[in-house]
């Protein structure tokens, strides 16, 4: 049986189109959001600014997601006491628990967990809001008017972000703090002298920095599959840009492996 060899050159461009189709999807998502960011940024510079906007959008971010933020520290601060206390008892160096407790908190699980509390709370809660606007035509509406919707709607809800952020990693740092503490009065009988002086010994000035620098279509099917990836996309963003601020940050402080 004899094969047409352009038949096969159109099978096989066919196969590599339908394989590069979800790769070309991707770029361009990543392309329209990194677009999307810049020109919310670039507003922050530039006038009118929607100062009210603003501090409506640092309430519910910040104010609206501190008790969970808190509950969530203080409960991290405690297991990580109950975890690490059979060993610290084990070699008899139960004095280092504030030490671990510290570190491990101010660097990375205290940022890593606010930001992914923050992200699952709220990005579910914009995508869905201006989904709708979307879909009900009010971001065309604001376009008519004159007012950019990208300047009134994300750029207020860019800049709350990066406010709060760092705020509530430092509130969920002393409370996870505070909550290894209290385990450790009562379980490795730590005076509260021994464990805030090793705790806060145990850090330095780039520990501090790291942790704080870590830390922001289609119908209403459209808006529930919008509000999904935002959640997801935000909690891999955080994650991965986690171990690339790490490295930088360790290799800034002279810590580098």
């Amino acid at each position: 049986m004899v094969t047409d060899p352009k038949l096969i050159d159109v099978e096989e461009t066919s196969a590599l189109a339908i394989l590069a189709e979800p790769f070309k999807r991707q770029v361009q998502t990543l392309q329209d959001y990194t677009y999307l960011a810049v020109r919310a940024i670039a507003s922050l510079f530039t006038p009118p600014h929607y100062v009210n906007d603003l501090l409506q959008q640092m309430d519910i971010v910040g104010i609206g997601s501190l008790p969970i933020v808190l509950l969530t520290g203080a409960f991290i601060g405690a297991v990580m006491v109950l975890q690490t206390a059979s060993q610290f008892e084990r070699f008899g160096e139960t004095s280092l628990t504030g030490d671990i407790v510290s570190l491990a908190l101010v660097r990375e699980l205290g940022p890593a967990i606010t930001g992914l509390l923050v992200a699952g709370r709220n990005a579910s809660g914009m995508a869905s809001e201006l989904g709708s606007m979307q879909v009900t035509e009010q971001v065309d509406a604001m376009r008519a008017m004159g007012t950019d919707p990208n300047r009134k709607l994300v750029a207020p809800r860019v800049l709350a972000t990066m406010c709060v952020l760092p705020l509530l990693t430092a509130m969920a740092d002393f409370v996870g703090l505070t909550g290894g503490f209290i385990v450790s009065y009562f379980t490795l009988r730590i005076g509260a002298v021994e464990f805030w002086t090793r705790a806060l010994n145990a850090l330095a000035f780039s520990d501090l920095m790291q942790g704080m620098a870590k830390t922001v279509r289609g119908g209403t099917q459209g808006v529930g599959r919008a509000t999904t990836q935002a959640v997801v996309t935000s909690s891999v963003a955080i994650l991965v840009s986690d171990f690339f601020l790490t490295k930088l940050a360790l290799f800034l402080a002279g810590k580098s492996l």
